[in-house]
């Protein structure tokens, strides 16, 4: 079995694979901070679902990546948490 960092450095190696790992990383960034804020405040993925009117399974796929989340989307989030969205 490979370690993250092996993989990486054997996945890096692909010309494509890099560039778009570098693309990625600010969506991944706002995904984890959430992810984080959430399980700091207490929340679990069940109850800040309910509480801003969305699936377990809609925020489960949002903290994994797999789904493209809106801007909306994000906002509920920060919102349900007690946080403000800000973009610089």
């Amino acid at each position: 079995m490979k370690t993250l960092a092996q993989f990486k450095k054997e996945a890096f190696k692909r010309p494509g694979v890099r560039r778009a790992y570098e693309q990625m990383q600010p969506e991944f960034k706002i995904i984890r901070k959430l992810a984080l804020a959430r399980a700091k405040k207490g929340f679990s993925q069940r109850n800040l679902a309910k509480k801003i009117g969305v699936t377990q399974s809609a925020l489960a796929r949002f903290e994994t990546g797999n789904t493209n989340p809106t801007l909306s989307f994000i906002q509920k989030i920060t919102s349900g948490l007690g946080l403000k969205l800000v973009v610089k």
